[in-house]
């Protein structure tokens, strides 16, 4: 019994040790997060995170308990190989956990959950350069065969040589099996171990992230993901709060000059305002698009609502915010249900079509984009096959190309969305370097560059057509990014993205409208330009309404931020609390009405 107990409090130092080293990997692989903190905010998480290891460790431990329950009616050889066979498994489980997880929160911004499930296949790994892969593929290889070592040379051993345990033991290994439970639950209380016991800094979320345990956060999430479910009773008596927040009344100002032109709009891949200068961004990244901003209508205060494209897609086209924990796009009998921008320009005698470089069963867009009632859907299939040839798909300025013949050919009115992606990782464009250096930020420069170039291009080019004075051209972005200037995923900086409307059809120029507003904007405040006054888009406001209620949501994993013209707040769901509380007080309440109302709706669905 002696030996067995060793052997165990052995096996649970090796799971321990290997999760703290996968934190110890976290924090350098992240060393420009990391240089940032201080020394205690760099032990903290070391500590905390032991919880939160010890569960994990427990949970592993499961198995040797129930192998060393049975060992009385099995022989050494057989519990010695059911051990080892496991321990191989969760470890080669575990390695590979660590090391995606290390890759993915450079660009996501959280801990590693059941998210890149939705993105398995070839252009998962589209994003990720090929030196990158070779640098986890290393370190994968170098942690899998430590630990490998040390479980082989140190511990098998010992397992193969135990003494035959007698059957009275039995009941007390089951016992002791079943006392896992503690290290589990890690509390007495009713609420078992959450993400929130490592959170410690009212301000940082990284400090806060990197005492969570990698593969304890996913597979908790694989293991809740086909019951998400988001609370109904975050806050009471949401309703009206939430109408409060959503107030919209008065005419609409009118800023086309016809009553039902053709509209094009363009969604560009990552196109965060900190690369648009008219928006506070840097200079000489995107000159095109800052030079149009003259031409048309500029929205200064514009977010995302959420941080990815299959968020983002849904939020334009359905003017249905982002979720925190999940992304409907992966449910189509809840995307059935949704509102259509489509459908609804379709009513009213809209030729819809979309278009995209690349591959439209990515993230369930095709189900989605099917649902949304599109009568044309161009993607990479419909281009020629010699340039189809960057890992994520057609370079843009083939797209745009593809988008003018469209118009060309289109019945009027045309209602067409064009997706680009060439500014998506890892930003192989078809032009040579304007910003030297081969690190990423400078790469997504290069990539925004082109794209806009592409995008001024089609601009002076759809300007000679003779559809061009009928025709309304709305540009915005998927989402934003981390760079230029990388921030944490919670900053409002993250999510700002411009929005700009212009066209032969348009009224005004050099114009700007300061009313805050986010991406489930748009379906209202095109629809009341054509003449269309429906209630279908509850989270779409009218930001053309003589009054509205300035203010933009953004939602990021687990929290969202509140930003209105004298108001900021963020609020964290694992920490259950405000990350930043500016401005008056008595405006709390409305962020949380607005996600209390999309939780509703989101199960209902």
């Amino acid at each position: 019994m002696k030996d067995r107990l060793q052997f165990f409090g052995l096996l649970s130092v090796y799971w321990l040790a290997f999760f703290i080293l996968s934190r110890i990997l976290f924090l350098i692989y992240l060393h420009a997060q990391t240089s940032s903190l201080t020394l205690k905010e760099v032990l903290m998480p070391m500590a905390l995170g032991l919880r939160m290891d010890a569960a994990m460790t427990a949970y592993w431990m499961i198995i040797t308990g129930v192998v060393f329950t049975c060992s009385p009616f099995t022989s050494n050889r057989t519990a010695s190989f059911i051990q080892g066979s496991f321990t191989i498994l969760f470890l080669i489980i575990c390695s590979l956990v660590v090391v995606a997880d290390i890759e993915l929160y450079k660009h996501w911004g959280f801990r590693i959950n059941s998210t890149p499930l939705m993105y398995i296949g070839s252009e998962a790994t589209s994003s990720v350069s090929p030196t990158v892969i070779i640098l986890l593929v290393i370190i994968f290889l170098l942690l899998f065969s430590l630990f490998l070592m040390w479980y082989q040379k140190g511990l098998a051993p010992r397992l193969k040589t135990l003494a035959p345990l007698e059957k009275k033991w039995a009941p007390v290994w089951l016992a002791l099996t079943v006392a896992l439970i503690i290290p589990i639950r890690s509390s007495f209380s009713v609420a078992p171990i959450n993400t929130g016991f490592v959170y410690f800094h009212k301000t940082k979320a990284f400090p806060n992230h990197a005492g969570i345990n990698a593969v304890w956060n996913f597979l908790r999430s694989v293991s809740r993901d086909d019951q998400s479910k988001y609370p109904d009773n975050f806050v009471q008596n949401y309703e009206g709060d939430f109408q409060r927040l959503m107030h919209t009344e008065g005419k609409t100002k009118s800023v086309i000059t016809i009553e039902k032109p053709n509209v094009i709009l363009i969604i560009l891949e990552s196109f965060t305002a900190k690369i648009i200068q008219p928006l506070g961004g840097q200079a000489d990244i995107t000159p095109a698009l800052n030079a149009l901003t003259k031409e048309g209508i500029l929205f200064t205060n514009f977010y995302a609502s959420g941080d990815r494209t299959d968020k983002g897609i849904v939020s334009i086209l359905s003017g249905y915010p982002a979720q925190p924990r999940t992304s409907i796009i992966k449910y189509p009998n809840k995307t059935e249900s949704l509102p259509y921008l489509p459908r609804a320009m379709e009513k009213i005698g809209y030729h819809t079509s979309f278009v995209y470089g690349g591959n439209i069963g990515f993230a369930n867009m095709e189900s989605y984009l099917t649902n949304a009632g599109f009568g044309n859907i161009t993607s990479d299939d419909d281009f020629d096959s010699d340039i189809d040839n960057s890992k994520w798909g057609v370079a843009d300025h083939y797209v745009f190309e593809q988008m003018l013949n469209e118009c060309d050919t289109a019945k009027n009115p045309f209602f067409k969305v064009m997706l680009s992606l060439s500014s998506h990782e890892p930003f192989e464009v078809p032009m040579d370097p304007v910003f030297k250096g081969q690190d990423e930020s400078s790469k997504f420069l290069n990539a925004c560059f082109y794209t806009d170039k592409s995008l001024g291009e089609f601009i002076r080019e759809a300007k000679k057509k003779s559809w061009w004075n009928n025709t309304l051209i709305i540009i915005t972005a998927d989402h934003g990014h981390r760079f230029p200037n990388p921030n944490e995923l919670k900053e409002k900086d993250r999510f700002k993205i411009p929005m700009l409307w212009l066209g032969g059809a348009i009224s005004k120029q050099d114009t700007t409208i300061q009313t805050f507003g986010i991406q489930t904007d748009i379906s209202n405040t095109l629809l009341n330009q054509v003449g269309v006054h429906v209630n279908e888009f509850t989270f779409s406001k009218n930001l053309m309404a003589d009054d509205v209620n300035s203010f933009a949501l953004y939602i990021f994993n687990n929290g969202f931020g509140y930003v209105a013209p004298h108001d900021e707040n963020i609020f964290d769901f694992d920490l259950q609390n405000y990350l930043k509380k500016e401005g008056d007080e008595k405006q709390l309440p409305l962020g949380k009405a607005y996600l209390q109302k999309l939780f509703h709706d989101y199960n209902s669905r």
